[in-house]
């Protein structure tokens, strides 16, 4: 035991000391392979009921493992569940965990020492989730779907354990996506005692059962995980993972020192890439330059995201507040170029969001079935003449709510409702945290949002507007609220049928397009940026980050792509 903390110790000294200056593409001087990356947005916690943004997904992603994961195909694939089986109603799910697996070492446990996780501990990383002294961020992911009592409370019995390694879940009604659910960050296991020793600093006292443990982490600085040498999985030549002996994390807010710290090669991945980077990156077609992917590699693909500006709905005086009028709102819709955004904003990196709030990255998708928005200057006037404000006169200066990152796209939609409406806009911006909050408490009524799909289901976008999931405790940030649209989303959960539920899906996002509580701006792509010597780092849809098989190859990139391709390969044959 104390050879392995001296271990540890040893290679927190080299992490410190060998700060983002140093050039990635070879691992230290000691052979040690140290990741390295950069997340802009602020890491609030690395507490997985609290996993609500990318940076904590991302963190605690490398910390903790749950039931199920989602593979590169977005299909879900166990995790530490053996094997499950689901009831004939589809109201009971009954798992087994795997055996063997353990809680990181830490002085939570008996002489140091973490414990084997048995059937009580997703019992109690459940029902915390669901505690409301916890007031965790994905509380809503079960709130409406497990067993309720009568008087519309979780039933005592919503999540039982039959024995050490096996446990059941009653649902209230059936839901399909359930399993996909189980594979969000805020389904992942913790251990009770940990919780309990560390109380609300457990947030920066992780103790999970992932490929990395924290050693340190300097909030607004600097994030160093090490490698967890008792991590349960291996690789289908039997080796352990994971293959990096460590994972330091700098926290660069400006997008451009980001960039160009990857340039130098002081970073081995990169993401969020400013506007003013892109343009290094891709041609204004959206291709990718030549001479940059001569030197690095570039990933683009579609993003299972949607980027949009949302309208508190909560009021009924419209003079007051005039886009509580839905021709207003309507009428800011149309006045949007979101080509010209696309093109002259982000280098052609997305599609314009002229078909819905669901994104084009999913498979219930259909463009032919929702009318949304298009540009449309002479309708957006009409629009806005009928709702009592020809070419703008008399409405009142409203203020955008954005956040610093996203000064070139306020900018641009501040420009079009002024030339096109004659609508002047304030633009007000946060750092992303604050904003945030002000979003999720209702103290903003004109905000910018973007919503990452949790899991690859369109009901996880049409959750963003069920009465039932207000913010702060859900997911409706807008306090959207109609019987209709939530006749639908019900009626959407007691079907396995594909067809039946795409259908439902289909008619909840027409009636937000109707009704306008967002005007969605556009459906984004992933663009991942990394070294030519990073291999086993797989970008999907959901663009998660899963580290516990990236490895730093040494030697020329072709040789590390063909070692890559043949893991790919014997993955496959193995499955």
């Amino acid at each position: 035991m104390m050879r392995r903390f001296t271990l540890l110790a040893a290679l927190a000294v080299c992490l410190l000391s060998c700060g983002p200056g140093n050039k990635t593409t070879n691992t230290t001087n000691d052979s040690k392979k140290i990741f390295r990356l950069n997340l802009t947005g602020g890491l609030t916690s690395l507490d997985p009921v609290f996993a609500d943004q990318r940076t904590n997904i991302w963190a605690t992603t490398q910390l903790y493992n749950g039931l199920f994961t989602f593979g590169e195909d977005l299909h879900v694939h166990p995790e530490l569940a053996e094997n499950y089986k689901i009831s004939e109603d589809g109201l009971t799910y009954t798992f087994t965990i795997k055996k063997n697996v353990y809680f990181h070492d830490d002085q939570a446990f008996k002489n140091g020492r973490g414990r084997e996780v048995i059937a009580d501990d997703f019992v109690y990383s459940f029902k915390r989730l669901m505690d409301p002294r916890t007031a965790a961020k994905g509380s809503w992911i079960f709130a409406d779907k497990v067993k309720q009592s009568a008087d519309k409370k979780l039933a005592d019995d919503w999540i039982e354990k039959i024995d050490d390694y096996s446990f059941k879940i009653t649902l209230n009604r059936r839901f399909p996506a359930f399993l996909q659910i189980l594979s969000m960050p805020f389904t992942f296991v913790v251990a009770k005692e940990a919780v309990e020793k560390y109380n609300k600093d457990f947030r920066k006292h992780p103790v999970g059962t992932g490929p990395f443990m924290l050693k340190t982490w300097n909030e607004k600085d600097r994030l160093i995980l090490v490698k967890n040498t008792k991590y349960w999985k291996r690789d289908v030549k039997d080796q352990p993972l994971p293959y990096l002996d460590a994972v330091d994390v700098s926290f660069i807010e400006d997008k451009n020192q980001a960039f160009l710290s990857f340039e130098k090669g002081s970073l081995h991945f990169l993401t969020s890439i400013s506007e003013t980077s892109r343009n290094k990156i891709l041609n204004k077609d959206g291709s990718i330059k030549d001479d940059f992917s001569s030197k690095f590699v570039v990933e683009k693909k579609p993003y299972m995201l949607t980027e949009y500006i949302g309208i508190l709905m909560e009021g009924t005086d419209e003079k007051a507040n005039p886009l509580l009028n839905k021709k207003v709102r309507k009428a800011l819709s149309y006045a949007i170029n979101r080509k010209n955004l696309i093109s002259f904003i982000r280098n052609g990196l997305g599609t314009p969001g002229s078909h819905g709030f669901i994104p084009d990255a999913l498979s219930s998708f259909d463009s032919t079935q929702i009318q949304g928005y298009k540009v449309d200057i002479k309708k957006a006037q009409e629009l806005l003449k009928d709702a009592g404000y020809p070419q703008g006169k008399g409405f009142p200066e409203i203020t955008l709510s954005t956040y610093t990152t996203d000064k070139e796209i306020a900018g641009f939609l501040q420009k079009q409702w002024e030339d096109n409406l004659g609508i002047k806009v304030k633009i007000e911006s946060n750092q992303f945290a604050t904003h945030k909050d002000m979003v999720d408490n209702a103290k903003v009524k004109f905000f910018r949002g973007s919503w990452i799909g949790d899991y690859p289901d369109a009901e996880n976008f049409l959750s963003l507007f069920y009465s039932k999931n207000f913010s702060p405790d859900g997911p409706n940030k807008t306090h959207f609220a109609d019987e209709t649209y939530d006749k639908l989303f019900e009626e959407a959960h007691e079907t396995d049928n594909t067809f039946t539920r795409y259908s439902d899906y289909n008619k909840m996002d027409q009636i937000i397009m109707d009704n306008a509580p967002v005007i969605v701006l556009f459906y984004d792509e992933v663009l991942n940026l990394k070294q030519k010597n990073v291999t086993g780092l797989k970008t999907n849809t959901m663009n998660t980050l899963v580290l516990e098989k990236v490895d730093l190859k040494s030697g020329n990139n072709a040789s590390a792509n063909a070692d890559d391709k043949k893991e790919e390969k014997k993955e496959e044959s193995s499955k």
